[in-house]
């Protein structure tokens, strides 16, 4: 008999060769009607395949990231049988689960193009395979068969990556009269899918470059049951309503150009405001807390990132090298704040006494990212990091890691963001030539990081290969309003650029030590937190926070002088006020103002006037009635001030 150890550490023993769905079963048929993959000894793994040792296993439903998984490869592989049997010959590049859904990327060949008006056929054909209940099953295979199974199929993309791939760890996986290579895991079979859409057609480029044949990307979502389809398209048109794309363009916040550059955002004035006031609100607190503010270049000689490990990291996907009339001298955008940060440091001698010492930039910094993978503000090639870098004393280092936790924390809490996921992300051991320095170094920063969160009670869930490629990190991910994970404040620490940078103090015995260094970014990068605002507020920002908090409506051009007046009262309370002055509909324009998300609209006339007060509109709760100028700014100030009550005002 094994013994299989359940995660409330229960133990239940079994004959060798069971499976997780037998499992399943033998506890209740309603789990084993629920349950899509399992987990042996954290390996994931398809319900099928024997147990035949001791083991501790978890069972995955469609509620957890495993079981999704699962669910969307599986569909992924739906979706190419029916793509084979629509378009013979068709070849396949990769087709993954991704974090809403799953996509394939195809060559039709022949000249045939795939479009969006293709997709209701092909979800046909899903269904009608799906109905079929055609079981996936796991075959592992050599080396030599995999290259002749896809040559005598003439796909040249399976056999790149077969060749890729070492001899005894190929598998493939059938249903139906489709086979493709793949890991898995995967649905007992194909009735579990019951209600799919595919969404969207895109190009992409062969393993993401440019230079390679581009290939049809085809985005799908499947689940369950028709239910939770329809609740996730709803979904879907509530973010098309809140895309940042649109609302900016609405709002009047940012801009790109074609002559600018694609991936090189114009903040328009409104939007140039939101920032600064981000800007502006981060700052105050970072005074608190020590940091000093450092402004550093957009460019640095090549050297500079040959030393900090940066041009082999970035260098052959970043912008080309700037070369001078000088010979020999060549700069490059800077893809990274901190070698800067070191070198500001290393302009004078530090004492023990000295540190911890706290540089903060909003820098910007530049990526070539394909330009298929551009998206909005989310994805761009040059963008401003609200970057600081921290160089302590090892003795400093959980107490300074921990003070940016409380940064992120009144951060969050500013924007309402309550709901987030905290990710320890450490190197991978099996693959440490990914990232440079020691291994007693890694060993030391990831302790810290997880003492840290120890401390700070944070639920943390560990991955392994995430790390950067200097050191590890601790990640917070949001969920939006709608629900969807972003990634947004992170905490690393390093050990390995003072290295590299040859940083010291002197300590109290009088000798010569490495700092550790601390980089951190609350916001992440200015744009894609923008982005996520919009998106998460539907463009209406905390009153604290809007560009425009107030515009005045007067009812006609005779009460123009009025509404200045009010204006001007409110302004010097520092309430971002303005007037429409348009000879337009005092309904068209109580429209077009609340279109524009204002907070708070103030209408005008002969009433107003006599009794020195104003008529008050609140975005989203429409009248309010009429007030005194005192009365509405008193309301205004305290509105900003119950938004931020857990902050002190001088932060505002």
């Amino acid at each position: 008999m094994i013994k299989i150890t359940f995660p409330d550490q229960s133990v239940k023993e079994y004959n060798p060769g069971i499976t997780g769905i037998e499992i399943a079963r033998n506890i209740s048929n309603s789990l084993a009607r629920e349950v899509l993959a399992v987990s042996v000894d954290n390996e994931l793994r398809d319900l099928t395949r024997t147990i035949d040792h001791d083991a501790r296993i978890i069972l995955h439903n469609f509620n957890t990231e495993e079981g999704k998984h699962a669910f969307w490869h599986s569909s992924a592989h739906l979706m190419a049988e029916a793509l084979e049997i629509l378009y013979p010959g068709i070849k396949f590049g990769i087709g993954p689960a991704i974090e809403n859904g799953f996509y394939y990327d195809v060559d039709p060949g022949n000249g045939v193009i795939i479009t969006e008006a293709d997709l209701p056929r092909i979800e046909q054909k899903m269904y009608e395979l799906a109905r079929q209940g055609s079981p996936y099953k796991r075959e592992e295979i050599s080396k030599e068969k995999a290259i002749d199974l896809f040559g005598r199929k003439g796909d040249e993309y399976k056999l790149e990556l077969i060749n890729e791939l070492e001899d005894g760890t190929i598998t493939l996986y059938k249903h139906g009269n489709f086979t493709d290579l793949c890991r898995g895991p995967h649905l007992p079979d194909t009735s579990y899918i019951k209600a799919i859409k595919l969404l969207s057609v895109a190009g992409a480029y062969w393993r993401g470059d440019e230079k390679r044949k581009q290939l049809t990307r085809i985005y799908g979502i499947s689940f369950p049951d028709r239910k939770m389809l329809d609740e996730h398209l709803h979904m879907l048109e509530q973010a098309k309503a809140r895309d940042h794309r649109k609302l900016g363009k609405e709002l009047e916040l940012f801009m790109f150009s074609q002559k600018v550059g694609q991936g090189l955002p114009l903040w328009l004035p409104k939007g140039a405001q939101l920032r600064e006031k981000l800007e502006n609100f981060l700052r105050r607190i970072q005074v608190s807390y020590g940091y000093q503010p450092v402004v550093t270049p957009h460019i640095g000689q090549k050297e500079l990132y040959v030393t900090s490990g940066h041009y082999e990291k970035y260098g052959i996907d970043s912008f080309q090298p700037i070369h001078t009339p000088a010979e020999d001298e060549e700069f490059l955008l800077k893809p990274m704040n901190c070698p800067h940060h070191c070198e500001i440091y290393k302009n004078k001698p530090h004492s023990y006494k000295d540190l911890p010492v706290r540089y903060a930039e909003f820098g910007t910094v530049y990526r070539y990212e394909q330009s298929g993978e551009l998206h909005g503000l989310t994805r761009v090639r040059g963008f401003t990091q609200d970057d600081a870098h921290i160089f302590c004393r090892p003795d400093q280092l959980k107490e300074e890691f921990i003070k940016v936790i409380d940064i992120i924390d009144i951060v969050f809490k500013a924007f309402d963001f309550h709901d987030y996921i905290v990710q320890i992300s450490l190197r991978d051991p099996e693959q440490k030539d990914k990232y440079i320095g020691s291994d007693e170094n890694w060993e030391k920063s990831e302790q810290a990081i997880i003492e840290a969160t120890h401390e700070k009670g944070l639920k943390a869930d560990i991955v392994r290969g995430e790390a950067a490629f200097y050191g590890p990190k601790l990640d917070f991910m949001i969920r939006d309003a709608l629900g969807r994970k972003w990634q947004l404040g992170t905490i690393q620490v390093d050990y390995n650029l003072p290295e590299r940078f040859d940083l010291e103090y002197t300590g109290n015995d009088d000798q010569k030590h490495r700092p550790v260094m601390i980089h951190r970014a609350p916001f992440g990068s200015m744009e894609r937190f923008i982005a996520i605002l919009i998106e998460h507020t539907a463009g209406k920002f905390p009153l604290w926070l809007a560009p425009d908090q107030v515009v005045v409506l007067p009812v006609s051009e005779k009460y123009h002088d009025y509404a200045e007046k009010v204006l001007k009262f409110l302004n010097n309370y520092d309430i971002r006020t303005l007037i429409d002055k348009r000879n337009e509909k005092l309904g068209k324009k109580i429209r077009d103002n609340e279109l524009k998300r204002i907070p708070y609209i103030l209408i005008v006339g002969e009433r107003e006037v006599s009794e020195a007060s104003v008529s008050v509109r609140r975005q989203g709760e429409g009248d309010k009635g009429s007030m005194k100028m005192e009365e509405f700014r008193d309301r205004v100030l305290n509105e900003i001030k119950k938004q931020l009550d857990f902050v002190d005002q001088e932060y505002l």
